[in-house]
């Protein structure tokens, strides 16, 4: 069973930046599909940012230009670099895999695509 391991959450000021990790168990993260979704108290989880493993990008309208998705396969990790953050980006970060191929980017924005999830970190923005 794959695990996901994310890290890298803290509370921060408005405008300041962070850099979440996911790290895989089992497999290279060059086999997923990997998505990173935030989960605010009240509302729905939504999708953050998601990547193919040809690396087709989409990114939700409230992050595109603010935050990035970067792989490092040779560490095994997915990174979230996440900068100028806003006190709406407070929320429970989760990171996500799949193996499954979808023909389109927008199927990998459902949380339904993915088979592992990791345990959440909680970023706070807040002056």
């Amino acid at each position: 069973q794959e695990q996901l391991v994310e890290s890298g959450g803290g509370s921060v000021q408005p405008g300041d930046s962070l850099r979440l990790s996911c790290v895989t168990s089992r497999r290279n993260i060059r086999y997923y599909g990997m998505g990173w979704y935030r989960q605010a108290p009240g509302n729905e989880r939504d999708v953050v940012v998601v990547q193919t493993t040809g690396g087709t990008t989409y990114y939700g309208e409230s992050v595109k230009g603010r935050f990035a998705i970067v792989r490092d396969s040779a560490k095994n990790t997915v990174y979230l670099q996440m900068n100028n953050l806003k006190p709406e980006d407070t929320a429970v970060y989760y990171c996500a895999a799949t193996l499954r191929y979808y023909s389109s980017i927008i199927d990998y924005t459902h949380a339904w695509a993915y088979d592992y999830w990791g345990q959440g970190t909680q970023v706070t923005v807040s002056s």
